[in-house]
């Protein structure tokens, strides 16, 4: 899998506050779910930080009229998107030396994603969900 099947990669230079994720969106996202979907209709995922639920930010998404997934605050036990802490882990011992080199690395990293991995991840779902109901929310295994 590379980075060119899931649309651009941003590398952000500032404090991501609502302002700055509404301008992600506007100029990234939107230009990539056009891409990806044209007039289909689609539901945008997020995880809630402070810019994610701003009042601003939900503004905008029902200003541009796109439905928002109504997730947990802080519920990794359901994140589809864990690829990124595959990432992190085999970067572990990456030193790169400055902003070009990591988005490198990254790059290099995210390649050698497999479509196995993909797929466990995606098995994986029922039983996070199960697990998380059981839970009642509360922390899980996962």
């Amino acid at each position: 899998m590379s980075s060119a099947g899931v649309g651009p990669l941003c590398f952000l230079r500032s404090k991501v506050n609502a302002a700055v994720y509404q301008d992600v969106l506007e100029h990234s996202m939107l230009p990539a779910a056009d891409q990806l979907y044209g007039d289909a209709d689609f539901i945008f995922q997020q995880d809630l930080a402070p810019a994610q639920s701003a009042k601003a930010t939900s503004t905008w998404f029902k200003d541009h009229g796109i439905p928002v997934l109504n997730w947990p605050a802080n519920s990794p036990d359901l994140n589809p998107i864990d690829l990124w802490g595959i990432v992190k882990r085999k970067m572990r011992y990456a030193r790169p030396n400055n902003a070009e080199e990591l988005k490198a690395t990254i790059r290099a990293t995210w390649a050698l994603l497999t479509p196995e991995q993909c797929h466990r991840l995606i098995d994986s779902m029922p039983r996070r969900i199960a697990a998380v109901i059981q839970a009642k929310g509360a922390p899980t295994k996962y």
